[in-house]
C-alpha cells in the first residue's frame, strides 16, 4: 500500500502502549516494524522481515506484523497462515485502507495505533488470550534497514 506524506514521526510509548493493549485480549502476536531503506514491494520486505524476527515460529502461527517504510511512502500488514485462514484477503484490504487515510494526513502514530487495534481485535475474536498465554514476541517498534 501507498500513502503520501513526509517522514513519519511516531510516538512510540503509544504505539507499544496499543501493541500491550491489543495482545492482552489474544494470544496473538503483533509487531510493528520501522524500515529506515525504500522498499520496492511492501508485501515482500515484510514477510522477509516476518521470517527474519521469529514471528513463523509462534505456537499458534497467528502473528501480525505491520511494517512502515517511511522513504519509499509504503507500509504493508501480513499475517501468518492461522490468522490468514480466519480473515482473508478482504479485512488486509479494508485494514490498510483506513491505515492509508492516518498517513496521507501526516498521523502515523494514529494510523499504527488504528492497524495495531484493528488486528488485536480480529486476533481476540479468533484467538483469546488463554489463562497461562505467554508473551512469545517482544511488544516493541523494531527498526530495520
Amino acid at each position: 500500500m501507498s500513502f503520501f506524506s513526509s517522514t513519519p514521526s511516531i510516538d512510540h510509548d503509544r504505539v507499544v502502549a496499543a501493541i500491550g493493549a491489543a495482545e492482552a485480549k489474544t494470544s496473538g502476536e503483533i509487531r510493528v516494524l520501522l524500515a529506515r531503506r525504500k522498499a520496492g514491494d511492501p508485501v515482500a520486505a515484510a514477510q522477509q522481515h516476518f521470517e527474519r524476527l521469529g514471528m513463523t515460529q509462534t505456537a499458534a502461527r497467528n502473528g501480525v506484523l505491520i511494517f512502515l517504510a517511511p522513504r519509499s511512502r509504503t507500509f504493508a500488514v501480513i499475517g501468518d497462515t492461522a490468522i490468514h485462514e480466519k480473515c482473508g484477503d478482504a479485512f488486509w484490504a479494508e485494514l490498510a485502507a483506513a491505515m492509508t487515510e492516518h498517513f496521507k494526513r501526516g498521523d502515523f502514530t494514529a494510523g499504527l495505533v488504528h492497524g495495531i487495534d484493528r488486528a488485536g481485535a480480529l486476533l481476540a475474536e479468533h484467538f483469546p488470550r488463554s489463562p497461562d498465554d505467554v508473551n512469545e514476541l517482544p511488544d516493541t517498534i523494531e527498526e530495520a534497514d
